[in-house]
């Protein structure tokens, strides 16, 4: 049953991948001949180019892509909830309303998004080895920062100097867990727009009970656009969208930034998450969404301001606790394991080897021991789960901000690096909306629970407490401050370290006071468990790529990556679960109730819609979190769907795929036909999509059309599906995959 589950040191010792489907490429090292003998399917560089290029990655956590000329951007409605948030009132509920610009002047400006396109990739390894070459753990640790913040500054001056593409910046990757050290060039844009997302009723249909499962139906889309000078941005590759959809059995595949994976962490890691920062966090959360929800149950409005954050923390509730419960099933963690064992053979066989590995297993192993102790005081108060608040979120920034903006780029702490303050200034700066009372409830909380976890009679917590309450701290934090306006944000994050230093506000100057304390134990975690880990995990990777070779893609990183796979359903206690659902699905489901209940303009719209309209799809394509909004794309560069969750047996993919069950989950095309068209009156928004394949401005579209791609057999009979025929009916339900 599990005998094609991650098993590095039984199949990755062939040339090509020998398992089904499994894998997060590079675009550097997509293996084409693999795909060609398993799909039929010919990528060549003009395909794998234009994809690309038409793949954007939301720097909030999400991906999209073109697909208009005009900037147009097609990803996820739930990668749009801060634009949602940013712009609704009391009065004006856009997640409820959903939103549909009529022209580009009412297009509104999501200001704390940007969004990047991958333009180039440059092999950094040797210069980081050099940097580190002989030093000890701990020195190493530190100078390899060093050194990746430097050539970020050093190939993003080179680039902006030789790019004609506007805006770009750098950024360090590290891949195979140090085996690899890569610097990344994006094309950015920094003003994003929403344009239309349907009402969150009929995106996340289902809700919270239909999270992570199929059959389902879920309009989880929404339209941003890019724009560059203050006008739609032009952009030279995008992807046509067919609204066809794909076959049962077609292979598809698809482009996008999955967020993290851990599958090349040795069981003694797997064993730290299992059994400290898993717990600690389900407790922890569980317990958060328990009290929102009573709190949303008091009023419309109160409800209304929870949307904000509750619906990620339920999808991540969900997400951990089966990850807690694939790390406890011991038939996967001995698959695990019987890797890890196969790989030290071999080391232990290889003289020259052994000499230049020793055994990287224990020290990591040791440095766990480490983590153990250090865990509670890094989780509670430098990860501030201690410290659940937007507004103290700010004030953190601002602090470590002014501080380390103070330095040069490369004594910087890494996520204050010249390359990431665009991003942190822009988040800081938007004006989302800010809520008191949810600020009260949320850091009152996330105190009593720190007070709790670390002890009332801990230093740290006795200095911060003192005699008083986490209730009344939290009232009295949350009244005064003044962080919750823009204006003074901007005001400090400009003024620097005086004007911090100066500050009365009493968020920032919790933040001061918590700031050492914090960094103090971000230092002997570092030193004591980060940087023997990452030693050993760079021997490890040495390792193994002298065993196996390069047949072996590295684990996800929230850098871009293409999958293959195909549309297939799987096999359930026993029960054929079919790739398809149809909109019908979504009216038989429906109750009148929440998460049931089905929005008027759909109500409305029901005798112009055809039942027979594929809503959602599955296929066996390897995605995690921060592929939602990821292109589903077809043999000939088209988009066949939009990625959006996986299956509940796609939650341990973050540690291990299984072929036989593991599915991820996509809206179909043709419903956002239907959608447009007949409940939303988006016409102009309809021809701009259909228009795409139209243009002439594409170099890399023309090649497409002109055969630069051939697609295998098994891609020949998609086209010939109509839209309505290729689906089948099923239980509907959707949510979101971060």
């Amino acid at each position: 049953m599990k005998t094609r589950l991650f098993a590095l040191a039984a199949l990755a010792a062939l040339s090509t991948v020998a398992f089904a489907d499994e894998g997060m490429w590079t675009f550097d090292h997509v293996p084409k001949q693999a795909i060609r003998d398993k799909h039929g399917v010919e990528l060549s560089d003009a395909w794998l180019d234009n994809v690309r290029l038409s793949t954007v990655r939301l720097e909030t956590g999400c991906t999209g892509s073109f697909v208009s000329p005009d900037g147009l951007i097609l990803t996820n409605h739930h990668c749009a909830d801060g634009a949602l948030a940013e712009h609704s009132t009391p009065q004006r509920d856009l997640s409820e309303l959903g939103f549909l610009a009529r022209s580009r002047d009412q297009e509104l400006r999501y200001s704390a998004e940007q969004v990047s396109v991958l333009i180039g990739m440059k092999d950094v390894t040797a210069a980081v080895e050099k940097a580190t070459a002989g030093l000890p753990d701990k020195r190493a640790n530190q100078v390899r920062k060093q050194a990746l913040s430097r050539l970020e500054k050093e190939n993003e001056r080179e680039a902006t100097r030789d790019s004609k593409a506007g805006s770009v910046w750098c950024e360090a990757v590290t891949l195979y867990g140090g085996g690899q050290y890569m610097i990344y060039t994006y094309k950015r844009y920094d003003d994003v727009r929403l344009v239309w997302t349907p009402e969150t009723s009929i995106a996340e249909f289902g809700g919270d009970p239909d999270n992570f499962q199929f059959p389902r139906t879920d309009l989880d889309l929404a339209l941003l656009r890019a724009y560059e000078n203050g006008k739609p941005a032009r952009v030279s590759h995008w992807l046509p969208v067919d609204f066809a959809g794909p076959s049962e059995g077609e292979p598809v595949f698809v482009s996008g930034h999955p967020g993290r994976t851990q599958r090349m962490l040795t069981v003694a890691e797997l064993r730290t998450l299992r059994d400290l920062t898993l717990p600690t966090w389900l407790l922890r959360s569980a317990e958060l969404r328990g009290r929102l929800i009573q709190y949303g149950k008091t009023g419309a409005e109160q409800n209304r301001r929870i949307q904000d954050e509750l619906p990620g923390l339920e999808n991540s509730i969900k997400v951990r606790r089966k990850q807690l419960d694939a790390l406890h099933d011991d038939s996967l963690l001995s698959v695990k394991r019987n890797d890890e064992q196969e790989l030290e053979r071999r080391v232990a066989a290889d003289r020259a080897l052994r000499s230049a590995a020793g055994d990287p297993w224990e020290e990591i192993a040791r440095a766990q021991g480490e983590a153990r102790v250090l865990e509670p005081h890094l989780t509670w108060i430098e990860r501030d789960l201690g410290f659940s608040s937007r507004l103290y979120t700010y004030a953190k920034a601002l602090v470590r901000g002014a501080a380390e903006r103070s330095k040069p780029n490369d004594q910087r702490l890494r996520e204050y690096a010249d390359s990431q303050l665009p991003k942190l200034r822009q988040r800081l700066l938007a004006p989302r909306p800010v809520y008191p009372d949810v600020e009260k409830l949320t850091l009152s909380f996330s105190l009593e629970r720190m007070r709790e976890w670390l002890g009332p009679d801990d230093s740290f917590v006795k200095k911060l407490l003192g005699k008083d309450s986490p209730d009344s701290i939290a009232a009295r934090l949350v009244d005064r401050t003044r962080l919750g306006d823009p204006a003074e944000r901007k005001r400090l994050w400009e003024g620097g370290a005086a004007a911090v230093r100066a500050s009365k506000d009493p968020m920032i100057e919790l933040a001061r006071r918590v700031d050492p304390e914090a960094r103090a134990v971000r230092k002997r975690h570092e030193d004591l468990v980060e940087a023997p880990e990452q030693a050993g995990a760079e021997k490890i990777a040495r390792a193994r790529f002298k065993v196996y070779g390069t047949s072996l893609y590295p684990d996800a990183t929230f850098t871009l990556r293409l999958n293959d796979g195909t549309v297939k359903g799987w096999v359930e206690n026993g029960v054929p679960v079919k790739p398809f659902t149809t909109l019908a699905t979504t009216y038989a489901r429906a109750t009148g109730q929440d998460p049931f209940a089905i929005p008027e303009s759909w109500l409305k719209a029901r005798s112009r819609l055809d039942p027979r309209t594929p809503f959602n799809l599955c296929t066996t394509n390897d995605i995690v979190g921060g592929n939602s909004g990821s292109p589903l794309i077809d043999a000939r560069g088209r988009l066949v769907g939009v990625m959006f969750d996986g299956n509940i047996h796609s939650i341990s993919g973050d540690y291990w795929f299984d072929a036989t069950k593991n599915r991820a989950v996509a809206v179909h095309p043709a419903i956002l036909r239907e959608a447009l068209d007949k409940v939303y009156g988006a016409r102009a928004l309809l021809d701009e999509l259909r228009g795409a394949p139209l243009s002439a401005g594409s170099v890399s579209v023309n090649d497409l059309r002109s055969g630069a791609v051939a697609p295998g057999p098994a891609a020949g009979a998609a086209r010939r599906a109509a839209s309505g025929r290729a689906a089948s009916a099923g239980r509907g339900a959707p949510h979101r995959r971060r």
